[in-house]
């Protein structure tokens, strides 16, 4: 696996590079978003993982340019807010996860092995934090919010259940037998007809009501 490391607090650079290292993962990290954003267009990492809180260029416009050069690169937010603002902004420009920086080590590692196989993450203490973006988004009543999946077609149906499972683009091509570019063109379509800005919340929304609940 090789990761890209962005966080300008050298500590901690020096500390995570050394924890992942141990494992067997090639690491690459840089100070600053600016020198992380040319890195991740050089080097083509399975991962980059992101400090939220850097002076000149943040986290979030830091995860925006990287997506901008590649939008199937896996951007992991490693950081210290748990504020439902910061975590909002994350997952609406397609971050793969959002996990904070007091987490365990091992848990860690396991959860960026989750983001390198295509699934999404988000620190189990900020379930509710996310439950209430969802939840907020839709302010006409449940039932409408029951109704609103009514509008997708049956492939676009199918294709929400498998990003509730948190699977990538490729892995749901894989599955179905279409090209990645299709799932692509799919995943749009929903995003709009539901009203959403990203896949995560398309996939929180779906797993809060329980539409998939009975057939998976």
């Amino acid at each position: 696996m090789k990761v890209l490391l962005i966080d300008d607090h050298a500590l901690f650079r020096e500390g995570l590079g050394g924890l992942l290292k141990r494992r067997g993962v090639e690491v690459s990290a840089c100070s600053s978003a600016t020198q992380g954003i040319d890195r991740a267009s050089q080097i083509q990492p399975d991962v980059v993982i992101i400090d939220l809180r850097m002076p000149g260029i943040d986290g979030v416009q830091a995860l925006q340019a990287i997506k901008q050069q590649n939008s199937e690169m896996p951007v992991l937010i490693l950081t210290t807010s748990d504020d439902a603002r910061d975590l909002k902004d994350c997952l609406q420009h397609e971050a793969s996860g959002y996990l904070l920086k007091d987490m365990d080590p091992d848990d860690f590692v396991k959860a960026l092995n989750k983001v390198v196989n295509g699934e999404l993450v988000v620190a189990p203490e900020l379930a509710s934090t996310l439950a209430s973006i969802i939840q907020n988004r839709d302010k006409e009543g449940d039932e409408e919010e029951k109704s609103i999946f009514s509008c997708l077609s049956p492939r676009e149906y199918e294709i929400l259940g498998h990003l509730t499972e948190g699977q990538s683009n490729k892995v749901i091509a894989r599955h179905l037998g279409i090209a990645d570019g299709t799932v692509k063109l799919h995943v749009k379509a929903i995003l709009k007809k539901l009203g959403l800005h990203s896949r995560v919340e398309a996939a929180v929304l779906a797993a809060n009501e329980g539409i998939f609940k009975d057939e998976r």
